[in-house]
């Protein structure tokens, strides 16, 4: 079995808060998706990000084919952490961390994502050549939007 792994960290000059705000809402993942992947929420989005919450997508990550993706939110400590797991979707595993904390100037912004792909072997192929890729390119676009977002133009901030 195969779990593959992808970590991202961006660091942004505003306060702890606004950085929970934006990111405990899950209204704001569309806005840091790019919109080709069709990105649409259908529940659970109606309340602030609390630990049990269940939240219902469609989108379309590959060859214009609408999937249902259902995460939950297993862990959410305010202003430091939440933890989103896949119930049903496109992955045998997936599970995403995502930190934040104060640094000078500003705030550090991580993300762990472990996962895993079905299909076996057949997977563990498709991975190199469509998914490792496709997941490095949006959560590139997400860096970029967020910088976009919250006024960062400098590249060195990335890491």
């Amino acid at each position: 079995m195969k779990i593959y792994a992808l970590h991202k960290k961006q660091n942004l000059p505003i306060s702890i808060e606004t950085a929970w705000a934006f990111l405990s809402d899950p209204n704001n993942l569309k806005t840091i998706t790019p919109s080709y992947m069709g990105f649409h929420i259908l529940s659970g989005a109606d309340r602030p990000m609390y630990a049990g919450q269940i939240i219902q997508y469609i989108v379309t990550p590959v060859l214009g084919i609408k999937t249902k993706w259902v995460t939950e939110i297993t862990h959410s400590v305010t202003n430091k952490y939440f933890v989103d797991e896949q119930r049903f979707g496109p992955y045998a595993l997936w599970h995403h961390k995502h930190f934040i904390k104060e640094i000078p100037g500003g705030v550090e912004m991580e993300d762990l994502i472990d996962y895993k792909l079905p299909f076996g072997i057949l997977g563990q192929l498709a991975h190199s050549i469509l998914v490792k890729p496709k997941l490095q390119e949006i959560f590139d676009y997400r860096q970029k939007k967020l910088q976009d977002l919250f006024g960062i133009y400098d590249p060195s901030l990335l890491k």
